[in-house]
């Protein structure tokens, strides 16, 4: 399926690894120009030389919403303009209501909201002014039920997802889709960073699917709202989990 999207110019946050990673993979074997940001430098390299010499890698810490800001600023003008924002951030440490400080709070909120935020209010004005325009956030189930462990995340990522609603409302008469993709257990860096092998497999086992999910599956989703063909799809968190959510909506 063509998904229409060659010579459309992407821009990925942290698009060094993990799901980000996936993502911009996909939308470069759809043709589209892309840039990307992660805060080691050595690791943006790696995942340029893995994307392809014509992607752009910028250097961003994404934990601080002017850096974020900043990161789009540069990859619109490297690329030449914005036509997706994938809006991708890592997530906080762990931790509970016991052991989750009010600091922990702001740097989660910080990194997995406000960043998001700064991203929008530069990206999409210039989608509207050209009334074309994608953006997909990558926030995580706990958006929709939140997982325990996880306090702080969990907490930024609903704050993210009513941001997103809000503003998918708004910009929608002009073009612009607002998307929200609430990954569950994937098979990333980030998870294996946060639970030891037994408890993944016990994780993949939670799962109705019976499995971990693949970031590549996940990278054609997101790819997928990037096209011409989900012009109709807007202000929706979408869950890309194997069944994990038990809500109704």
């Amino acid at each position: 399926m063509d998904l229409g999207l060659i010579g459309k110019r992407a821009i990925v946050a942290a698009g060094s690894a993990g799901l980000g990673f996936a993502t911009a993979e996909a939308l470069v074997r759809e043709g589209a120009q892309v840039a990307i940001c992660g805060r080691d430098e050595a690791k943006l390299a790696t995942a340029r030389a893995a994307l392809g010499d014509d992607v752009i890698a910028i250097v961003a810490d994404l934990s601080e919403p002017e850096e974020a800001g900043r990161f789009v600023d540069e990859a619109h003008d490297a690329l030449g303009g914005c036509d997706i924002l994938i809006a991708n951030a890592g997530g906080p440490p762990p931790g509970t209501f016991a052991t989750t400080s009010l600091d922990a709070y702001q740097y989660a909120f910080d990194l997995d909201c406000r960043s998001a935020i700064a991203m929008c209010q530069r990206a999409i004005p210039h989608m509207i002014q050209q009334r074309w325009g994608r953006v997909v956030a990558i926030t995580s189930l706990g958006a929709k039920q939140p997982i325990g462990g996880l306090a702080a995340s969990s907490v930024a990522r609903a704050a993210i997802t009513s941001f997103l609603k809000i503003t998918a409302r708004e910009v929608a008469v002009h073009g612009v889709t607002v998307n929200n993709l609430c990954p569950g257990f994937h098979a990333t860096d980030r998870l294996t960073g946060v639970y030891d092998e037994g408890t993944l497999e016990s994780l993949a086992g939670s799962v109705p699917a019976g499995k971990l999910g693949d970031p590549y599956d996940f990278g054609r989703i997101a790819a997928f709202l990037c096209s011409e063909s989900a012009c109709y799809v807007t202000g929706a968190s979408i869950q890309v989990d194997g069944g994990t959510f038990a809500g109704l909506l």
